[in-house]
């Protein structure tokens, strides 16, 4: 579903919920202290600024007696086959975000993957996989870049730990491609990059990938990712704890410069090698 047809529907969602909820004599507050939501987050989706997440299009069924309208609906509109059921939402409000921020603790953040590292970690995650399966993943995972191309694209503070840099990817010449792509992002100021270096010891949710999302118009966003799992936090008390995980990371990195310099070092080096195989 293309994106300007996947928002439409979005907002027909949250006008539906609208019109439920007024016929059933409820505000915005009262339906979302029965569905353990702010009256606010409820506003949001009946605008269409913030998806819900499944749960709560359950209960909203349950409390406006719907049939199971709600959660028919949100299953069709979250079901893109381009990604993982539990990435799905994410990958909506990265296109929404004023600013990102993210923490990789091994590999290079999808948003910053080239074709070829893409490739190489699609292979490695799904070794029995057709040629048309692995070439979709690639593909839908260039797609979500494309935010960071554009003129309107959210600022985008990346922490990558070093060793992001160390994993050998797809080889030595993907490795210097992919990694003199995120040097070339930094240099002409369309991102900011950190490397963490291994001196720096341990780290708060040391493992755990991170990703905060800002928005004009709503509050912030967190999403965390495990094995085959993903969390998208939308409290407000467990976002700012993330924050200050997130914070701290950065704290830790080295500088901008210092980081450009060390990508720059490890380009080379990825260069030399493949230049003797």
């Amino acid at each position: 579903m293309a994106n300007a047809s996947r928002q439409a529907a979005w907002e027909y969602w949250g006008a539906e919920l609208k019109r439920r909820r007024e016929e059933s004599g409820l505000t915005q507050e009262a339906l979302g202290r029965q569905v353990f939501v702010s009256g606010g987050y409820i506003g949001q989706f009946e605008q269409a600024i913030r998806k819900p997440q499944l749960d709560v299009a359950l209960r909203i069924d349950e409390v406006l007696q719907t049939d199971g309208f709600f959660e028919r609906t949100w299953r069709k509109l979250i079901d893109d086959q381009r990604y993982a059921d539990y990435f799905a939402a994410a990958a909506e409000l990265e296109r929404l975000a004023t600013k990102i921020c993210e923490f990789a603790p091994m590999i290079v953040p999808g948003l910053l993957q080239t074709p070829a590292y893409a490739h190489a970690l699609m292979v490695a995650g799904n070794p029995l996989a057709t040629d048309e399966y692995i070439e979709a993943g690639v593909r839908a995972r260039l797609d979500r870049a494309v935010i960071l191309k554009e003129a309107a694209r959210p600022m985008y503070w990346g922490v990558l730990h070093e060793a992001g840099l160390k994993v050998p990817v797809g080889g030595a010449a993907v490795m210097a491609e992919q990694l003199e792509y995120i040097a070339q992002l930094t240099r002409e100021r369309k991102i900011l990059m950190q490397i963490l270096p291994f001196a720096a010891g341990p780290y708060p949710s040391m493992g755990k990938m991170l990703k905060i999302m800002e928005f004009n118009d709503a509050p912030p966003t967190a999403y965390t990712e495990g094995v085959h799992s993903g969390n998208l936090l939308d409290d407000p008390a467990v976002v700012k704890h993330v924050q200050a995980d997130y914070d701290l990371v950065r704290a830790a990195a080295l500088s901008p410069e210092a980081s450009l310099a060390l990508l720059e070092s490890a380009v080379e080096d990825y260069r030399r090698c493949a230049s003797t195989t």
